[in-house]
């Protein structure tokens, strides 16, 4: 059982999002008796709050990037100017 969850948890954000709008389309469509209709809106619920799960782990991980390249280059910056002023020292006229 446990091997069943796994697999679940392992299937990608595209995956997901086909068998969501699959289950959509099976609402959409009718014919189902209210049992069949509350268990695929139950399923499409599932599937929706999965999709969302990955959707803000990825945000969360650009987010990540995006702050790290930018003390990267806050860092570099810092570099740059310490070596312009050791330049420019080094190219004053002696006195």
């Amino acid at each position: 059982m446990a091997s069943k969850k796994q697999k679940k948890s392992d299937e990608s954000f595209e995956t997901l999002y086909q068998r969501l709008d699959e289950t959509v389309q099976k609402l959409e469509n009718g014919g189902l008796t209210l049992e069949e209709s509350v268990s695929m809106y139950e399923e499409g619920m599932k599937l929706a709050q999965r999709c969302q799960e990955l959707l803000q782990g990825a945000e969360l991980k650009v987010t990540r990037l995006q702050e790290s390249f930018a003390v990267s280059m806050a860092s570099l910056r810092e570099e740059a100017e310490g070596y312009e002023l050791d330049a420019a020292e080094d190219e004053a006229p002696p006195e």
